[in-house]
């Protein structure tokens, strides 16, 4: 697994409340849940979809379904 960068980051308590409820619903750790909506932002930004992205690797190269 990739090494994880650690960094403290500063957040209006409004926000980490939603942060926090989106988290639960979706059965996250907040923290989890803060890499997954950067990694979605990242992708579209690239012009990819959620669902290619998920279709791929750590290393970008597509699933085989088998």
């Amino acid at each position: 697994m990739a090494e994880r960068k650690a960094f403290l980051l500063r957040i209006d308590e409004k926000l980490w409340e939603e942060l926090e409820r989106w988290a639960q619903d979706d059965l996250r750790s907040i923290n989890g849940q803060i890499e997954f909506i950067l990694r979605q932002a990242i992708q579209r930004r690239k012009g990819r979809t959620v669902n290619e992205t998920l279709d791929r690797d750590a290393k970008g190269k597509k699933r085989s379904l088998y």
